[in-house]
């Protein structure tokens, strides 16, 4: 810690500069308004062109931190080996198998960055298709967050920012020659996605603002690129994916109430996209491909915490819904993703999640869950449509990830992986807890506990309460590393599971945003109360 009584550096005390501002009628002043840049637009993309009387004040800011924590210099030291301890240097993924082929990726020891490769699926020599690590060299900032290959195997597709701006440049690669059969694709969001055919690769623009604003398709044969939308409202973003099927390409503009899907043929790329149905306000749905017909999860007709849907290919509008899982208030439809055989979805409650299979030939789904009291489970699609294979992961915040392969048939499990934590680490050390706070107003606010097993529950542990409670994103119990510093030293670690998020469904966000969003905020005091009432 730092030295008692020690003299503390000044803070920089950044320059005030008024500026009016009106708007909607009201009128205010920002002394700080000169810190945007207002060049902001050029800085996106050079981060060099900031104004360097604010580069000045950020430096500033930073040399300050350093100082004021120069007293905790051994304890960083420390925590930072401790935490590098539980890391898997050499770490790779369980090879997702497509074809011909299992596809993961994997990082050398030391790398910042994974090294993507196939083998094929019998087994064989390792054929690297994109070395990320190399690429990042020579830059102060790398990021390559999507990597895709082609139906046919043959390309190989990424996105990558080598100056944090998050304004992508997508490459695409012959696989075997090497060769870029077309030049590269800038200013993106880096969301983007082949045909089923490999002909072409659709992907989402950024706009000098920011926002994904349209979806073009490049011809891969010329790098011609033709635009397919424009999304007319500037508070909407844009993404577009191929369906598991390869039946549909699906271009989605949404945001936190109102979405929209559009539908291109996966047999027909050039197709113009065709409405699935209008936005209408407060409506939200999102599409799947099944083949012969449409999956649909919606909050349409009242259905708060969503349900499951079928339409016809060639009558997709609301008119023509048929529920597939009908709506239940506190079951939260999380996703659902269609297979040849079976249609599997995830659902949480309470805070906890599960897994749910169901056959498409009518016969009864079934239940993937576990027992502890805080836990997360997440179903991986895989990479194949035809398949009797799913695979999903599994955590709590005692228990580091464990991946498995479930066979559909079988419904028999097969672990593939656990998280390795070099350091060691043993789940019996510590101990999770559910607990429910009362609200002011009657709701039951979920809090999980994180503590080491045998911890005296008698109010003198410190305890770091964490919450979020914004956006629709739940804060689910994961295991997370980083906390067992904090946890070994005989702190307690817990998330207060707040309205604005979906731990208990799409109710539990909308009653925390907008006039509601005071709930989050009270909700974080309940939790904290409830932990000192309970010592």
């Amino acid at each position: 810690m730092n030295t008692p009584n020690a003299p503390q550096p000044a803070p920089p005390a950044a320059a005030r500069k008024p500026v009016r501002i009106e708007q909607l009628g009201r009128v205010r002043t920002d002394d700080y308004a000169w810190l945007r840049d207002a060049n902001w637009q050029a800085v996106l993309r050079d981060p060099a062109a900031l104004d360097p009387e604010i580069r000045a004040h950020l430096v500033a800011e930073n040399a300050y931190t350093d100082a004021v924590l120069a007293g905790t210099k051994d304890l960083q030291t420390t925590l930072l080996a401790e935490m590098k301890g539980r890391i898997k240097d050499d770490d790779s993924t369980v090879p997702a198998p497509h074809g011909p082929y299992a596809y993961y990726r994997r990082f050398d020891p030391g790398a910042e960055h994974p090294v993507i490769a196939r083998t094929p699926r019998a087994g064989g020599a390792e054929q690297v298709l994109l070395d990320l690590p190399a690429r990042a060299k020579g830059h102060a900032f790398f990021s390559a967050p999507a990597v895709a290959h082609s139906d046919d195997h043959r390309l190989l597709a990424w996105a990558e920012d080598t100056q944090g701006s998050e304004v992508y440049r997508i490459h695409v690669r012959e696989i075997e020659t090497g060769a870029e059969p077309a030049p590269p694709i800038e200013s993106c969001s880096g969301d983007f996605t082949f045909s089923p055919c490999a002909r072409f690769i659709f992907w989402v623009f950024r706009d000098d603002h920011g926002r994904p604003t349209k979806v073009f398709r490049r011809a891969l044969a010329d790098g011609s690129d033709t635009l397919v939308y424009a999304e007319p409202d500037p508070g909407f973003f844009l993404g577009v994916e191929t369906s598991l099927s390869g039946g549909s390409i699906l271009v989605s503009a949404g945001n936190q109430d109102t979405s929209e899907v559009w539908r291109i043929p996966g047999d027909d790329p050039t197709a113009p996209p065709a409405l699935i149905a209008p936005r209408e306000p407060g409506l939200r749905y999102d599409v799947d491909d099944a083949g012969d017909r449409l999956i649909i999860r919606t909050n349409a007709d009242g259905a708060v915490d969503f349900k499951l849907v079928e339409a016809p290919l060639d009558a997709p509008g609301h008119a023509h819904w048929r529920d597939l899982v009908p709506h239940r208030p506190g079951r939260y439809l999380v996703g659902a993703f269609a297979l040849k055989h079976h249609i599997v979805r995830l659902e949480r409650i309470e805070a906890n999640t599960r897994i749910i299979v169901a056959p498409r030939d009518g016969g009864a789904e079934w239940e993937i869950a576990q027992d502890e009291p805080a836990y997360v489970l997440r179903a991986e699609s895989g990479l194949e449509y035809d398949t009797a294979t799913i695979r999903y992961v599994y955590s709590s915040p005692t228990t580091p990830r464990q991946t498995f392969d479930y066979g559909l048939a079988t419904r028999a499990a097969i672990l593939r992986k656990t998280q390795d934590i070099p350091s060691g680490h043993d789940p019996a050390r510590y101990e999770t807890r559910r607990i429910d706070a009362p609200a002011g107003d009657g709701a039951s606010i979920p809090v999980t506990v994180l503590m080491r097993r045998g911890q005296a529950l008698d109010g003198a542990a410190p305890l770091l309460l964490y919450g979020y409670g914004a956006y629709g994103i739940p804060m689910e119990p994961w295991f997370r590393t980083s906390i067992l510093s904090l946890v070994d030293r005989g702190w307690i670690f817990a998330i207060a599971h707040v309205r604005g998020g979906t731990e208990k469904g799409w109710n539990w966000f909308l009653g925390g945003r907008a006039a509601h969003k005071m709930n989050s905020f009270t909700d974080f005091i309940a939790a904290a109360e409830a932990l000192i009432g309970g010592g």
